[in-house]
């Protein structure tokens, strides 16, 4: 349990950062006078400054350790949310300063939860923990986060936010200060696309693609379409947090799961929960089968995350972990994610739910992939 702590931490402070910001910073970029469009340029901008520093970053991690860059860099981010609080909201150029400190915020934040994760999975594999049950400490941070940060916009308003999460940031950065030195500098510089030549690596981005990208019509159209379904924010709060629940139940029964399954068939149960999930909420929103669709997340996003983890830590060597992670997080889950949300807003406004179809189709050729997985 002592030396599970600071992991733990490390990955509530992370997930507690990120369930404030999913939820609120949206808000707070309406608040701050920005148009539909200028929320949007502001969030695409970072996306595509993660999809690039990550993988670079996780490099330089696996050249200096693991442990040094995931701390700058958690600190360096709490710096820019701190500028969010900090930027006056009626400069002259309000757009180009949100769209800049995003940007820099962005690519601090890159590699913060891969090199968390590698860390993580490197000490769980060694035998000091089971990873599951300290991975699910953070998707409680997750929901707790979410909560208190809501709380706090009502009761300070929404120029809070910022301040949230540096607090949540610099938590990380200092629990990354108690971790045990496990990520010696590489003895080699090698390449930032080193993993790529891995068979199974290659095989993993597509499967994460396939199955973590499927989840884009949800994460960007399911609380709409369900509100315009006549549900209300009280349920859709509910069913949000349902997924996340059931995720934990997952990760803390991961271990005999996993050893049951094996690697191969936890691939192929995400990929079948799939098409089961995505074909109930392409055809209702009536709210038990939204119930029984939500519990699926803890298969179809928690069995191939642990797959991945597991995958990442096994057939990867350790002086690439870092570029291992952040290449599996920029392609195979936030470059599908952010090209299957462009697609998804251009087929839910000609379909409606039937663009969970799309996404059910995904899923297919994923169960198939997952087929060659090798244990």
């Amino acid at each position: 349990m002592r030396t599970a702590l600071p992991f733990a931490l490390l990955l509530s402070a992370m997930f507690a950062a990120i369930g404030t910001t999913m939820p609120f910073f949206p808000p707070f970029l309406a608040a701050a006078g920005l148009s539909p469009q200028g929320i949007a340029a502001v969030l695409f901008a970072g996306s595509l400054a993660r999809l690039i520093s990550g993988p670079v970053l996780g490099r330089a991690a696996d050249i200096h350790g693991l442990r040094r860059v995931l701390a700058l860099c958690a600190l360096l981010a709490a710096g820019f949310q701190a500028g969010f609080g900090l930027l006056a909201w009626e400069v002259e150029g309000l757009l180009i300063a949100l769209m800049a400190l995003q940007i820099l915020y962005s690519i601090a934040v890159a590699p913060v939860i891969p090199l968390s994760e590698s860390l993580t999975v490197a000490a769980a594999r060694g035998g000091a923990f089971d990873y599951g049950r300290v991975r699910s400490v953070g998707s409680f941070a997750f929901i707790l986060a979410s909560v208190l940060a809501g709380w706090l916009v009502q009761r300070f308003g929404i120029g809070v936010i910022p301040w949230v999460v540096a607090a949540a940031l610099l938590i990380a950065a200092g629990a990354t200060l108690m971790l045990p030195v496990s990520a010696a500098r590489s003895p080699h510089r090698g390449s930032l696309l080193a993993p790529l030549r891995i068979p199974i690596f290659r095989r993993l981005l597509l499967l994460s693609a396939l199955i973590q990208g499927s989840h884009a019509a949800a994460y960007s159209f399911g609380a709409i379409h369900w509100a315009a379904a006549g549900h209300s924010p009280v349920v859709i709060g509910l069913l949000w947090a349902e997924g996340v629940v059931a995720e934990i139940v997952l990760f803390l029964f991961a271990k005999p799961v996993a050893a049951r399954l094996g690697w191969r068939g936890l691939s192929m149960l995400a990929a079948a929960a799939g098409l089961v999930r995505w074909a109930i909420m392409a055809e209702t929103t009536w709210l038990p089968a939204l119930v029984i669709s939500q519990a699926l997340h803890a298969l179809t996003f928690g069995a191939q995350h642990l797959v991945a983890m597991r995958l990442l830590s096994e057939a990867v060597p350790a002086n690439e972990a870092g570029a291992a992670q952040t290449l599996h997080a920029s392609l195979g889950s936030g470059l599908a994610i952010m090209l299957l949300t462009l697609l998804s807003g251009q087929l839910y406004a000609e379909w409606g739910g039937a663009v969970f179809w799309a996404m059910c189709a995904l899923c297919l050729p994923a169960l198939l992939l997952a087929r060659g997985l090798k244990e």
